[in-house]
């Protein structure tokens, strides 16, 4: 199944769709995407009304999309995790997880406007798969109980501001990727039954219309298991949780492009996951 979001700020309603298919109103199963509905059987109740032909026809062709969950608990983000992106930006593939976080308000709909939010900002784009964490995860477990905590995936613009990530961070990644608006998510998350192999799935980027990134995820240092697995050792992972897994080569920060500059619209895909593009707007007043 697909889960999303749409209609204005703050008001989004839940919808659903088999993939590539009508979306029909999930009201009457789910209240909204959220941690409730992850951590008990809601994807179960509302594939059974969706099977079961219990659910009315949306009409969504003129609504905004929102972010594809509301309410998440943390956003844990993983650094360095494609080794030609470790290359560009001046630094060995590690050895060891690379773990920093997002402010869970940083959640935007994934075609909603970026603003810079400071004048020496210097902004970038990263594409990355999302993991929609849907059951609790703490402890010593194996890869299977990882995978199996996994509610679905989406895919996400881990925006970041490199002035404040780098010049200005004393070490704190954090410092430049929660900005309001810096976590572009959707259009919708796709169930894990919809993806059957998180370790082969393409991802690209483009900038006004020109090529920036395109790899793999087969081309992560760590997978989304092993991800998984170093994280439920340190922290337990709850039920809404997102999990960014990291970016491939081709941003700015390597150097051989320019930062996101305002009206220029960076746009990302995934396969199964759709597609997804914001523009950049001056510092508000």
């Amino acid at each position: 199944m697909r889960l999303m979001r749409v209609g204005p700020a703050g008001r989004e309603r839940p919808v659903v769709s088999r993939a590539g298919g009508t979306w029909f109103d999930a009201t009457p199963i789910a209240a909204d995407y959220d941690p409730e509905f992850f951590s008990g059987d809601g994807i179960a109740r509302l594939r059974a009304a969706l099977e079961g032909g219990a659910l009315v026809e949306a009409s969504i062709e003129s609504d905004r999309i929102g972010p594809p969950l509301v309410r998440t608990p943390s956003i844990v983000c993983i650094g360095m995790n494609y080794a030609a992106h470790a290359a560009e930006s001046g630094a060995l593939p590690p050895e060891d997880v690379v773990v920093f976080f997002k402010k869970s308000n940083t959640l935007v709909g994934p075609n909603d406007p970026i603003t810079r939010p400071d004048p020496r900002s210097t902004l970038d784009w990263e594409v990355e798969l999302g993991i929609v964490i849907g059951a609790r995860l703490h402890g010593e477990v194996t890869d299977d109980e990882a995978l199996s905590a996994i509610a679905g995936y989406v895919l996400a613009n881990d925006l970041s501001d490199r002035w404040s990530q780098i010049e200005w961070s004393g070490g704190q990644w954090s410092k430049g990727k929660s900005f309001p608006g810096a976590c572009p998510l959707g259009p919708w998350i796709a169930t894990t039954d919809e993806v059957p192999d998180p370790q082969d799935l393409a991802l690209r980027s483009w900038v006004n219309g020109e090529p920036r990134q395109s790899s793999s995820t087969a081309d992560m240092v760590f997978s989304v298991a092993a991800i998984l697995v170093e994280l439920a050792r340190v922290m337990e992972l709850e039920p809404g949780d997102i999990v960014l897994t990291g970016t491939p080569q081709g941003v700015a920060l390597s150097g051989r492009f320019p930062y996101l500059a305002e009206g220029d619209t960076v746009r990302l895909t995934i396969d199964g996951l759709g597609e997804i593009a914001q523009t950049v707007f001056p510092v508000s007043d």
